[in-house]
């Protein structure tokens, strides 16, 4: 199967993109593309053997259906800078390869995440584990900005100094903060990382993780633009019933329409611009095939 190259990702291969305050993303290397997914869906070993069309209908029915081997075939590989404390949710996403800069071998820089003003906030009453909505005043964001900076000065000091005495750098670093900016190369296949950006693009993930998901997506749709379209339509823009839920929407479906579930299911689907089979799919899900 000849090399796919895309020339979107080539004309980004490299390039920085900037996250928080000192990091960044920037697509190192990745292999096929839509066409990849298609070729690997088909067993084909020929090109141009479809239409864009129907290219892209066969991406959006592999992902709509859970075929998810044929998006394995696709792999991008990231170099990524980022606090260590995003690297650590990041990292809890076990089917990537990585490789992190060691401070056993190197000396880690002057280099700490300060988060902006407005991105402090008080603990959620409702959330617990993450920040309220509520913005606190301007005199307090900047004294725990201050707060920050001057811890993070003080424990790199002392970092430091141990590096000069000669201390193990294994040992020097292990009272460094977990807002230092730590550096890897992630290798995932595309079914995987879909994973990763459907949880970490969620606007219930910590804000600085999910700042990084949106510019690997970003990235991501320049090697995949079909495949990540069908993404955005099945999965980030998209929710789940239960089967519980799914009874009383249908229950309140008839309701509202005071026709039968079958009249109400096709007058919904039309209003909301669905047509031909997309029609035929919602209808059947509300309906469960049944008038």
């Amino acid at each position: 199967m000849a090399h796919i190259v895309v020339p979107e990702a080539e004309a980004i291969l490299d390039r920085e993109y900037p996250v928080l305050d000192q990091g960044f993303v920037r697509l190192v290397d990745y292999l096929g593309g839509d066409q990849r997914i298609v070729q690997s869906a088909r067993v084909s070993y020929g090109e141009g053997t479809r239409s864009y069309r129907q290219d892209a209908a066969l991406i959006d029915y592999l992902l709509r259906n859970d075929h998810t081997s044929p998006f394995e075939q696709v792999v991008l590989t990231f170099h990524a800078k980022m606090p260590v404390f995003v690297a650590r949710q990041w990292v809890r996403h076990r089917t990537a390869r990585l490789n992190e800069i060691s401070g056993r071998y190197s000396v880690m820089k002057d280099e700490f995440y300060v988060p902006a003003g407005e991105d402090i906030a008080l603990q959620s009453t409702d959330n617990k584990q993450g920040r309220s909505d509520e913005s606190i005043s301007d005199e307090r964001q900047e004294a725990v900005r201050e707060q920050f900076r001057s811890g993070q000065a003080d424990a790199y000091s002392a970092y430091t100094r141990l590096i000069d005495e000669g201390i193990a750098r294994e040992l020097a670093r292990i009272n460094l903060p977990l807002s230092l900016y730590t550096e890897w190369y992630w290798q995932i296949d595309l079914h995987n990382l879909f994973h990763f950006l459907k949880l970490r693009m969620d606007p219930h993930a910590q804000r600085e993780i999910r700042l990084y998901a949106q510019t690997m997506f970003e990235i991501t749709r320049a090697v995949c633009p079909t495949a990540c379209a069908a993404f955005e339509r099945h999965v980030l823009g998209s929710t789940s019933f239960s089967a519980d839920e799914l009874a009383a929407l249908r229950v309140l479906l008839g309701r509202a329409k005071g026709s039968t579930l079958q009249g109400a299911a096709e007058e919904a689907a039309e209003e909301a611009g669905l047509s031909g089979k997309a029609a035929e799919r919602f209808v059947a899900k509300l309906t469960g095939g049944r008038q």
